[in-house]
């Protein structure tokens, strides 16, 4: 049987191009999204191009009862998850003394709680086995605080937070924690913004970095990977 890699928001960006790399691995994948079209469209592609099982489930994992249904989904599935990404996020700017009200519970909902759910939900599988993988996708702006930043940086912060307590409390599990900072990365959310594609990462470039940390042997783990555009941060 296949291993199997969950992705949390894999029909685009540096979700989507973790999955490619994961599936040209002979993964199966796991993933959920937003949007019901979307996921059809990459469950055809990924299945076509690299013969392995995509299952997919739509759900706004920013809501706490679709996080425990994805959960459900994952769980049903009756095998062991052998690599965990959490890749689930959004970003509004402004700032904490002056950006709209919700804001900070929409963040902390999508970005941390999905996390922290979602890895409840399958690390009980893992201990059992005594082996897994979990990458979290934080940002640089986890450990770099910036003006228009706000409640974004706030629930990075905690995420990076939650992936080095993770970190240490399954070591003895012989479960393998990542947390993952990219910098401005080019994705669909950057489209328009009038900065030249080449001032960003690629997606492509952090699912690389990522997968060349799984290979690693059982005996280390990159603990953190900060990467960041050449030209530093925009």
């Amino acid at each position: 049987m296949n291993k199997l890699i969950v992705v949390t928001g894999g029909t685009k960006g540096i979700g989507k191009a973790i999955i490619e790399i994961f599936a040209a691995a002979g993964f199966d994948v796991a993933t959920c999204a937003r949007n019901k079209d979307d996921l059809k469209k990459l469950k055809a592609e990924i299945t076509e191009k690299y013969k392995v099982s995509v299952l997919t489930m739509q759900a706004d994992l920013s809501n706490r009862g679709e996080i425990q249904t994805f959960v459900n989904f994952i769980q049903a599935m009756q095998r062991p998850v052998d690599v965990l990404i959490n890749n689930t996020g959004t970003f509004a700017p402004g700032q904490v003394h002056n950006e709209e009200e919700g804001v900070l519970e929409k963040m902390i909902q999508t970005n941390l709680y999905s996390a922290y759910h979602v890895t409840r939900g399958v690390v009980g599988a893992m201990k059992e086995k005594e082996e897994g993988y979990i990458f979290t996708i934080c940002s640089t702006a986890s450990i770099t605080p910036y003006t228009n930043g706000g409640s974004y940086c706030i629930s990075k912060y905690a995420l990076l937070g939650m992936n080095k307590v993770l970190r240490e409390e399954l070591k003895a599990f012989n479960i393998k924690v990542t947390s993952v900072l990219p910098g401005a990365t080019y994705t669909a959310s950057w489209e328009g913004a009038g900065i030249p594609e080449t001032r960003f990462m690629k997606p492509e470039d952090v699912a690389k970095v990522i997968f060349t940390a799984y290979e690693l042997s059982d005996r280390t783990v990159v603990e953190e990977i900060l990467m960041r555009p050449q030209l530093g941060d925009l």
